[in-house]
């Protein structure tokens, strides 16, 4: 048996060539560190991945990501979890992330959507708390959305897509160098698409169109040999409608008289400069801002009036049956201002310290976010819910970290000490104004264990504040605050390369405890159906462990395999909450919300001599309970989806024909399960969300350099 694998593993080794093996930098990091050197769980997506199956979207790279998952209550993903942790929704006015997402140093942690992949360099997904780094808004871990910097030598570029829902898609990229010190990058996309669904009684296919502007400007100036100054400005409007929800869950053909809207435009700026003052020490500092105006609307009642009134009702006055009347409009107009500033000391070659064993750095951070809120809601032509809020939350941190070279053992630690004050208000008199100071930080051991094996092991503290809940009703006393929760992370790694760098392979096992753990939950008034109480509170807490792997594999000079693979346990110690109507439901010991116990990705890329290109993907997951208050049958279904993208790439254009969901598979992305039909008494159901249906489409690129 030895013999036959030897001869396999001889004829596998003797098709590979020998390559350089290629280096990925972790731009999220403090030092831009190696990704086969770095000990915590990193995936990364750069551009010729994201380029081999194509997309528009941040969203159309999800999938491959191991243990990340999204809650699809919006026109693009906005609410992430990694390793089951994450908000799902955040419909009041208090945002409080567990998973940061920052593009180009531009925190839109909450807010997510402004994430095109046109002119991207890469992504990267940091799992695991990030407490050193960035503290309270990286509890579960951090994406990272980093694009193409300035280049000394002119390029140029465009890219149109067409494709099946009337999707357009067009960008355009320059850069170059605008003197011998000023060097620049300039990129803009737009793209349109009709959204999948057809409004049955307006007659129209575009009440959940996508129309998405995206333009970015870099500037890169070499003041001096000492001195970098990086300067980003993003623009991001998102004119998307939201008209996903079907009362049948037939999914695509919608009944609503108004259709709903999700909408965001953000301009932001972040200023990187870094300082060589020495050869001993430099000084980094990243300054960022965000503007933000964002809608979230939806037609409550899913249908129309015509629809309602062949129905029948029951009068609440005499019990007599009636035509039924239901009417429902929700509308939340929010503006977020960001500002955050970092300012790091970084030690160079001459600065190490303890015999010149140990890298440091030390650092101080402030932010300060202002979101206000404009709610109403009008049933059947009242007002319902009419709420004007105004927040702002303050962070201050001070941070640290060492690391060490000591033999063969690269030793690394990490402290951050955080301190959070906000201040709520609103129109109805009520007023919060928590402040706390929290903590978290980083251990961790890395060796190679011979010249192609590194391994590791990590143990973090990561931390989220706590908080207030608003129009809490009597029936959920205590309710009205909620505490921070902490969470702990062990693992271990390894991270390898194999048959002279044609293969590499990551593995890391963990096991998370989350200690007072913060959870969404919602109560529908059984006296007013139509209104719903969000509200946060803690569970005694929760423990998850599993597993992250992915690998890589040139097999011929021509042909590339690769794939990841997400396994996730993640469930309540002890929860218990009372539905609406008091009653309590005891959740203990049952798994997380979007906590999907595997995720995988497997995928081929073939590219012949000649220039003909083909690439095959399948993304598949396991069931997930929708919320952390459902019932038993409130799971989505697990799923399996084919991307396939294949064409012909010259030296400087190339032409696709690509198919996404190629077996039309119907899945779900959000899931709610209550009462929205008066017809049959408010009974609970299950209503479902699905993502893309199958589409096919072209591209067209050009590159002048």
């Amino acid at each position: 048996m030895r013999t036959k694998l030897s001869i396999v593993a001889l004829a596998v080794s003797c098709s590979i060539q020998a390559q350089e093996i290629e280096t990925i930098t972790v731009n999220a990091d403090f030092r831009d560190a190696d990704i086969a050197r770095l000990p915590t769980s990193v995936t990364v997506v750069d551009t010729a991945r994201m380029q081999e199956q194509g997309g528009e979207h941040f969203e159309d790279v999800l999938k491959n990501i191991p243990n990340l998952s999204w809650a699809g209550a919006s026109s693009r993903p906005r609410y992430f979890q990694i390793r089951g942790v994450g908000e799902q929704e955040e419909y009041q006015g208090a945002p409080n992330a567990s998973v940061g997402f920052i593009v180009d140093d531009i925190d839109l942690s909450g807010i997510g959507m402004a994430a095109s992949l046109f002119d991207l360099d890469q992504v990267e997904v940091l799992r695991g708390p990030q407490g050193t780094r960035y503290g309270a808004n990286a509890l579960a871990g951090l994406i990272y959305v980093k694009s193409n910097d300035p280049t000394e030598s002119f390029e140029a570029g465009t890219e149109v897509t067409l494709g099946e829902d009337d999707l357009m898609a067009l960008g355009a990229y320059a850069s170059g160098s605008a003197s011998d010190t000023l060097l620049y990058r300039a990129s803009v996309q737009q793209t349109q698409q009709n959204g999948f669904r057809d409004n049955l009684y307006l007659g129209r296919d575009d009440t959940n169109e996508r129309d998405e502007l995206t333009g970015r400007l870099k500037l890169r100036w070499l003041a001096s040999d000492s001195l970098t100054a990086d300067l980003t400005v993003l623009h991001a409007d998102l004119d998307n409608g939201y008209d996903a929800w079907t009362l049948d869950n037939n999914g695509f053909d919608t009944l609503t008289d108004q259709p709903g809207e999700d909408s965001q435009t953000t301009t932001g700026a972040s200023l990187k400069l870094n300082w060589a003052a020495s050869s001993a020490v430099s000084l980094v500092s990243v300054t960022s801002f965000a503007d933000t105006e964002a809608r979230h609307a939806y037609d409550g009642d899913w249908a129309n009036p015509d629809y309602w009134s062949n129905l029948q009702c029951e009068d609440w006055e005499t019990g007599q049956p009636v035509p039924c009347q239901y009417d429902y409009w929700w509308d939340k107009q929010q503006e977020r201002t960001t500002y955050s500033q970092e300012l790091r000391l970084v030690s160079g070659e001459e600065g190490r310290i303890f015999g010149g064993t140990t890298d440091w750095l030390v650092g101080v951070y402030a932010m300060k976010l202002d979101e206000s809120n404009d709610l109403e809601s009008f049933y059947n032509g009242w007002e319902d819910v009419f709420l004007k809020s105004d927040y702002e939350a303050t962070n201050s941190a001070i941070f640290g970290q060492l690391d060490s070279e000591l033999g063969e053992w690269t030793l690394s630690a990490g402290l951050r000490i955080e301190h959070r004050s906000s201040d709520y208000s609103d129109d109805s008199g009520e007023a919060f104004s928590p402040s706390e100071t929290m903590w978290g930080g980083h251990l961790s051991a890395s060796r190679y264990l011979n010249d192609h094996h590194l391994g590791y092991v990590r143990i973090a503290r990561g931390y989220k504040a706590g908080g207030f809940n608003m129009e809490v009703p009597a029936n959920l006393p205590g309710a009205k605050e909620f505490d921070n929760e902490t969470l702990y992370n062990y693992e271990v790694g390894v991270k390898s390369g194999w048959l002279d760098g044609a293969l590499s392979t990551n593995l890391a096992l963990f096991y998370m405890d989350r200690q007072d753990q913060q959870v969404e939950a919602s109560v529908q008034d059984p006296n007013n159906p139509q209104r719903f109480f969000l509200y946060t509170t803690n569970a005694t807490g929760s423990t998850s462990y599993g597993l992250e792997a992915d690998f890589s594999l040139a097999l011929t000079a021509n042909l590339e395999l690769y794939g990841s693979l997400g396994l996730l346990d993640a469930s309540y110690d002890d929860y218990i909450y009372n539905d609406k109507y008091g009653t309590p439901v005891d959740l203990s010991g049952r798994e997380l919300a979007h906590s999907p116990s595997y995720q995988f990705n497997l995928g081929a890329t073939y590219r012949h001599d000649l220039g003909w290109f083909a690439n095959l993907v399948a993304n598949g997951q396991d069931s997930y309970y929708y919320s952390d208050s459902a019932t038993s049958n409130a799971e989505s279904d697990s799923y399996v989806l084919w991307n396939t993208k294949i064409g012909y790439e010259a030296e400087r254009w190339a032409l696709y024909l690509w198919g996404r969901n190629l077996t039309d598979e119907k899945y779900g992305v959000r899931g709610f399960t209550f009462g929205n039909e008066p017809n049959d008494g408010w009974q609970e159901h299950l209503y479902v969300r699905y993502g893309d249906p199958r589409q096919f489409g072209l591209t067209f690129r050009y590159d002048y350099f």
